[in-house]
């Protein structure tokens, strides 16, 4: 055990865990499963509400756990894990086995508790404790069928039920233990077909129901993880091991973290002995390790990952102390590089600190630095990015390339709910926003950019393919958000349907090419059609300062107008990172009413319409409610 467990049961016997509660981010993030598992026994001690008490900025989440065995072995991995992210778990552990009563009836204590999480944890007894002695293929079959459509309701009712909340549900892993007690072969081979299939139906449980998610387990029992301790399967009725158990808390942690809106977006690696062998500076391009022998083959075989990975939106940089000309070099000319130039948003090679170039990387994105992940193979490196950049999540690599892969998929830092188009074509956009800093540069003043940039909106009622990309903006916008408010798909489905609110979608274009679905409005109509109020008011960061929000706003106010309103209501909740918006209604006329702060620092402003707001003279605007066809907000 190292400086993790040692920091915190410092901490622990000192009764300073709580006290020091935002500290245990940092102590954690170089855990390994072992001191995880301790982190977690120490922290599941904790009190949340006396950790809210004294730090009441900390994100927490509640977290209901139910399922068929007993499962009190998740608490505190799951714990341990929303703590290495920065959140606060708020538990809410069902009685055992009663998973069915509390998801099916709407007044259960699960849904009173208003958790955002239901984790709904099974295992394979669930089907084989209904099973006559003896049993048949044909016999699991029948159970198998009548557990997915059971689970099928449930998730229906879930639905219909938790408003905004995500339910869980995993595969079942299928035991030799089982299997085994089938001495016919070919019976046996039955029972593992029927069994894939099964687990094929709970799967596609979450295509149909948009508020349930389904983990595979078979991947990590794939991969070693031992799925049961026979002991504690038959001794407390625990029938999914421990290790296991922390497996499925890592993966449910990356599904808070997505939830809360804390899905990194930039992946910076570093050249030498990490994807590639060797140093360049030393070496040459001819000498570097990549392709050919077993260890260019790990090498390049990590490179395929990683652009699989930015494939699917992540943003991909180098940052590499090495002189510009020989990383280009390689990067356009070596025949075994699966990676290119056009591949990265940016290759940074000097000999600068690598902190200064993440930071750098992180202005010129205009992303916080907590959008990054950073992975090198030098222990330096990697001490100095923690030290002077404790935000970035640093992927610890080392001299083995067979280990690079696992190690920088074991966080899932990139996991999102539902990968939509907007995410694939971000790598492409963020190119096209370097060559805007770029063009920007040509000109003498702001104005004289703008002017030549030909900015063009689009306002739109959501549609239902625009769905996933709002959620997804509520949950990932962390800068141009006024309110914070974290919307799953189906409460922007439910917002859409509403007959007293207008969910409206941005759209932005210029000179350099389509940007998408950039931002969104949340509006809602009070006092009978007399005040419109912004819920919300969204945008990403990768158009701020082009006068997108002043013709959105503008166009707002006129709509308001326009069917009958006396006043536009907004709101202003501070956050860490929201400071960017503090001021956007006051500068576009809107006043502040008293008191000026309310809950939680909020501050509430009014436009009370008398004097239009004209949209800014370069941006070109399209809006569907400037159309004759209107519906009240």
């Amino acid at each position: 055990m190292g400086t993790t467990t040692d920091g915190l049961r410092a901490l622990h016997r000192a009764g300073r865990l709580a006290a020091e509660y935002p500290a245990v981010q940092r102590l954690l993030a170089e855990a390994d499963d072992a001191e995880l598992a301790l982190a977690g026994n120490l922290l599941a001690r904790l009190d949340p509400d006396e950790v809210l008490r004294l730090h009441p900025g900390t994100t927490a989440l509640t977290v209901a756990v139910t399922g068929h065995g007993t499962l009190a072995a998740l608490r505190p991995a799951l714990t341990a894990e929303l703590a290495r992210h920065g959140l606060l778990l708020r538990p809410y552990l069902t009685d055992f086995d009663s998973y069915v009563f509390e998801l099916s009836d709407p007044a259960s204590a699960l849904y009173a508790a208003r958790p955002a999480l239901v984790l709904c944890v099974l295992d394979p007894a669930v089907v084989f404790d209904e099973l006559p002695v003896p049993w048949g293929p044909e016999d699991v079959e029948r159970v198998l069928a009548a557990k997915t459509d059971l689970l099928t309701r449930l998730a229906a009712r879930f639905g219909a039920t938790a408003a905004g909340a995500t339910l869980v549900l995993n595969t079942l892993p299928l035991l030799h233990r089982y299997t085994a007690q089938l001495v016919d072969l070919r019976a046996r081979a039955r029972l593992g077909a029927l069994w894939r299939e099964a687990n094929a139906r709970l799967l596609r449980i979450g295509e149909e129901h948009p508020a349930t998610l389904v983990l595979d387990l078979e991947p990590l029992a794939n991969e070693g993880v031992q799925v049961q301790d026979p002991r504690l399967d038959a001794y407390a009725k625990a029938h999914l091991s421990p290790a296991l158990l922390a497996g499925y808390a890592r993966q449910a942690g990356h599904l808070a973290r997505a939830l809360t809106g804390r899905t990194r977006k930039v992946l910076a690696v570093d050249l030498d002995n990490t994807l590639w062998g060797g140093v360049l500076g030393d070496d040459g391009p001819e000498g570097i390790e990549l392709g050919g022998g077993y260890r260019g083959e790990a090498f390049r075989t990590f490179q395929q990952a990683v652009r699989q990975i930015a494939s699917q939106g992540v943003l991909l940089a180098a940052v590499s102390k090495n002189d510009p000309e020989p990383v280009a070099q390689v990067l356009a000319e070596h025949p075994d590089t699966v990676l290119r130039e056009p591949d990265f948003v940016r290759v940074i090679a000097n000999w600068r600190p690598k902190d200064e170039n993440l930071s750098a990387l992180a202005d010129s994105l205009n992303l916080g630095v907590d959008s990054l992940v950073f992975a090198d193979d030098s222990p330096f490196e990697r001490g100095s990015v923690r030290a002077g950049l404790p935000a970035v999540a640093v992927v610890d690599l080392d001299g083995e390339p067979a280990l690079h892969l696992p190690r920088l998929l074991r966080d899932g830092w990139f996991d999102v709910r539902e990968a939509t188009a907007e995410d694939r074509a971000r790598p492409a956009r963020y190119r096209e926003e370097l060559a805007r800093g770029d063009f920007l540069q040509q000109f003498s003043s702001l104005d004289d950019y703008l002017a030549e940039l030909d900015v063009r909106v689009r306002l739109t009622r959501a549609r239902p393919q625009d769905v996933p990309r709002i959620s997804q903006l509520t949950l990932r916008t962390n800068q141009f958000n006024l309110t914070t408010e974290r919307l799953q798909p189906a409460e922007v489905t439910a917002r859409t349907e509403h007959p007293d609110h207008l969910v409206l979608a941005l759209h932005s274009a210029d000179r350099f090419g389509e940007n998408g679905l950039v931002g969104a409005v949340l509006l809602r109509s009070e006092d009978g059609g007399a005040r419109l109020s912004i819920d919300n008011f969204l945008l990403s960061c990768r158009v701020f300062s082009r006068g997108i929000e002043h013709a959105a706003l503008a166009e707002i106010l006129r709509h308001a107008a326009a069917t009958g309103a006396r006043e536009v209501r907004g709101g202003y909740r501070p956050t860490a990172r929201n400071a960017t918006v503090r001021d956007l209604l006051p500068r576009y006329g809107f006043t502040a009413e008293q008191p000026a702060a309310g809950e939680d620092g909020a501050s509430f402003y009014r436009h009370d319409l008398t004097t239009p707001l004209e949209p800014p003279a370069w941006v070109t605007l399209d809006s569907e409610l400037s159309s004759p066809e209107r519906t009240s907000a």
